[in-house]
C-alpha cells in the first residue's frame, strides 16, 4: 500500500511513518508539509491513501483535499487533526474525505488507513456522535421530494442507523446484492459520494 504523509509538523511525519511502517503491507513514498506540496506529491505517486493533516501553512489540508478530490474523485483522503472543530468535520464531509481522525488517537491511524484502503469512511467515534448534532435544525422534506422511492427511503434509514448490507437485507427480507445495487443507485440519484455522506443526507433532510 502506497502512502503519502503531509504534515508541518516534521517531527509528526516521520513519527508517523516510522509508525505505519511497522505494519508489512504499508510503504511511505512522500513526505510533504502543506497542502500546496500535498498536491504536487499527489500528481506524481497517486498514492493509495494519503494521510494528511488539516492546519497547516501556505494551503490548510481542507484547501488541498478539495482540490485533489476535483481532479481526482476516486482519491482516499484521511484527514488527521488535532482538533474536532465543527466545521472542519462538515467541510470534510462535503469535500469527500474517506475519513477524519484526532491525532490523540494514534493507535487508530494504521486501522484507519486500512480501512479506508479497503473502501470505508472512517470518522472516530467521538466525531461521529457530532454530526446528527452538527446538521440538525435544517429543512426536512419528504423522500418524494428526491425521487426517493419507500424501499429506498428506508434503506437510507437503516444507513443512517449504521447497519451493514447483510443486516440492511436480513430486515427488509432482500439479497445482499439487491441492497448493494438500491445504495449504488440512491448515491447516483442524490449525488453523493459514499454511504456517510448518505447518513448526513438523511440526517439533514429527512429524519
Amino acid at each position: 500500500m502506497n502512502i503519502v504523509i503531509v504534515d508541518d509538523d516534521q517531527l509528526v511525519s516521520m513519527s508517523l511513518k516510522t509508525i505505519l511502517e511497522t505494519q508489512p503491507d504499508i510503504r511511505v513514498s512522500a513526505i510533504g508539509n502543506n497542502g500546496e506540496a500535498a498536491i504536487r506529491l499527489y500528481d506524481t505517486w497517486l498514492p493509495d491513501v494519503l494521510l494528511m493533516d488539516i492546519r497547516m501553512d501556505k494551503m490548510d489540508g481542507l484547501a488541498a483535499a478539495d482540490a485533489i478530490m476535483k481532479k481526482h474523485p476516486d482519491a482516499k483522503i484521511l484527514l488527521l487533526t488535532t482538533f474536532s472543530d465543527d466545521e472542519y468535520i462538515i467541510n470534510a464531509i462535503r469535500i469527500g474525505a474517506k475519513g477524519y481522525i484526532l491525532k490523540q488517537a494514534f493507535e487508530s491511524i494504521a486501522p484507519a488507513i486500512h480501512a479506508v484502503y479497503n473502501g470505508q469512511t472512517v470518522f472516530g467515534g467521538e466525531i461521529m456522535d457530532k454530526i446528527p448534532t452538527l446538521i440538525q435544525g435544517q429543512e426536512r422534506l419528504s423522500y418524494e421530494s428526491f425521487h426517493l422511492s419507500e424501499k429506498e427511503y428506508d434503506i437510507i434509514r437503516f444507513v443512517a442507523d449504521g447497519c451493514n448490507n447483510r443486516e440492511i437485507a436480513n430486515e427488509l427480507f432482500l439479497s445482499e446484492g439487491t441492497v448493494r445495487n438500491y445504495i449504488s443507485t440512491i448515491l447516483e440519484k442524490l449525488k453523493l459520494r459514499d454511504r456517510t455522506q448518505l447518513a448526513c443526507f438523511y440526517y439533514k433532510h429527512l429524519k
